[in-house]
């Protein structure tokens, strides 16, 4: 049977437990009809003797010179009309006054009287002259004595006769059974067949074994959602990037905190605690199954690059620039202006060192000042204004610069694209480092803009400041917003 289906499995099983069941069932049923129809032959036998007992008649006849004239028609008419097989009345020594068999009159009554003789009524099962039969015994008292015995009883032959016939509904009823059994175990075994798709149980166990090896290796995390919500499935992975609980399956993805379930064939970004997580979904048949990988350190490389980009434009924008003033001095040195030439080339130098030197002299970190000589750059290509505040100094603390790229770059990207103006302050005090970020535009309200996906410049944006309050998280720090100023405060190394 190990190459059987499991559903062909099934079927033989239970129509084996349902044909011994049933059969079990049949026989228990006929051995307690068997022991009921022999109670009641006993009980039946008891009360046909007791009533011949008291009856006159037979008192009447016993004191006749022969009883049996009158108690043999007796006994015959109260036999066929009780339904019993024999009505025997005897002397006290067993003679026999009547009986079914007329041949037998006069003869000894096989059987036990002595409980009779003691006043007693009893029952028996007896091998008489009729065979074996279910009999009872009982006195005939008159003056207090025992004046003659009466027996009655049931042939067990017949008792078997109305077993056998009762055998017949009992094997009908047993067959009925059967064929229902069989035809709910096919229905149930047709289903089984259906959803294990014919599939015998070494197969199974197999597909669960791989089944589960796969789902617990994979480093992407593996969620399969119910059409209802339902979180149905989640291997390990998807444990620890998302910190789900050990009982999430089963409960809906609102409780699990995972509002933002894609729609199929989407990808989204997530931020679960300090980590950026790339989320696909896919339909199924089941249901939704989603995809999550840890795009953690890839969002760090992406803002790194994101941050060199800057430099390049920035340095592209500079050259760009100095080509333009270096053409024009050039002119004016062609057409005979030397002075003027050198104070326009002059004022340029002073402007472009003087810039240098507040940067650098105010922001000791080297790749902070880089981030800021750029944006300054950036800033005035795009029309707008990077200062940095008079009162600005931060040394080099030995903070994570990859870090502080993605907390001040985006700040500042943010206000840049905002307003006209954009002032920035840096400093540190005893216990932590302050950087304020300040602009001339319209502001928010809240900490809403730390969220995913929040944005005030259409579909596709709303990264930037959740990496910011994701970064300002992972260094322990706090972040406020008050209109068009974001102030963070970062604890000392």
């Amino acid at each position: 049977m190990r190459r059987w289906s499991l559903a062909g499995q099934m079927l033989v099983l239970q129509l084996l437990v349902v044909a011994v069941t049933a059969t079990g069932g049949a026989v228990l049923a006929l051995l307690q009809a068997h022991e009921l129809l022999q109670e009641e032959a006993g009980a039946t036998a008891r009360a046909v003797a007791v009533s011949v007992a008291t009856s006159p008649d037979v008192l009447e006849a016993l004191g006749e010179r022969d009883p049996t004239v009158r108690l043999q028609p007796y006994a015959q008419r109260a036999r066929a009309a009780t339904g019993v097989d024999f009505i025997t009345i005897m002397k006290p020594d067993g003679t026999r006054y009547t009986h079914p068999n007329e041949a037998e009159i006069g003869k000894r009554f096989l059987g036990h009287i002595e409980p009779a003789l003691r006043g007693e009524t009893f029952t028996e099962t007896y091998t008489g002259t009729l065979g074996a039969s279910k009999r009872a015994v009982t006195p005939v008292m008159a003056d207090g004595r025992v004046r003659a015995l009466v027996s009655a009883g049931i042939t067990i032959d017949r008792i078997s006769a109305r077993l056998r016939g009762q055998l017949a509904w009992g094997g009908l009823i047993v067959a009925l059974a059967l064929g229902l059994g069989a035809a709910g175990t096919w229905l149930v075994t047709a289903r089984l067949r259906r959803q294990t798709h014919g599939l015998g149980p070494v197969e199974l166990g197999r597909i669960h074994d791989h089944h589960d090896a796969v789902l617990h290796a994979v480093r992407e995390g593996l969620l399969l959602i119910g059409r209802d919500g339902t979180l149905t499935l989640c291997n390990d992975a998807a444990r620890l990037l998302l910190g789900l609980p050990a009982d999430a399956e089963g409960r809906h993805v609102r409780e699990l905190g995972l509002r933002e379930v894609p729609a199929a064939g989407e990808e989204r970004i997530h931020l679960a605690g300090d980590r950026v997580l790339a989320v696909n979904s896919t339909a199924s048949r089941l249901g939704t199954v989603v995809t999550v990988r840890d795009h953690t350190e890839l969002q760090a490389l992406t803002g790194q690059l994101d941050a060199e980009r800057g430099f390049a434009e920035s340095l592209r924008s500079a050259a760009h620039e100095a080509a333009n003033r270096l053409h024009t001095v050039i002119t004016l040195v062609e057409l005979g202006r030397t002075e003027q030439a050198v104070a326009l080339g002059t004022a340029e130098l002073r402007a472009a060192q003087a810039l240098t030197d507040r940067v650098v002299g105010a922001v000791r970190e080297p790749v902070l000042a880089a981030l800021l000589l750029g944006k300054s750059a950036e800033a005035a290509e795009r029309g707008s204004e990077l200062v940095i505040s008079q009162d600005s100094e931060l040394d080099d603390l030995g903070l994570d610069p990859r870090e502080l790229v993605t907390i001040v770059g985006n700040l500042i990207d943010n206000a840049i694209d905002a307003a006209g103006r954009v002032e920035v302050h840096l400093s540190a005090c005893e216990r932590h480092v302050l950087i304020r970020v300040s602009d001339n535009g319209p502001g928010l309200t809240g900490t809403e803009a730390f969220e995913r996906g929040w944005t005030t410049k259409g579909d596709g944006r709303g990264l930037g400041l959740a990496l910011v309050g994701q970064a300002v998280r992972r260094l322990g720090g706090t972040i406020e917003v008050d209109g068009s100023t974001f102030t963070v405060r970062l604890p000392k190394p």
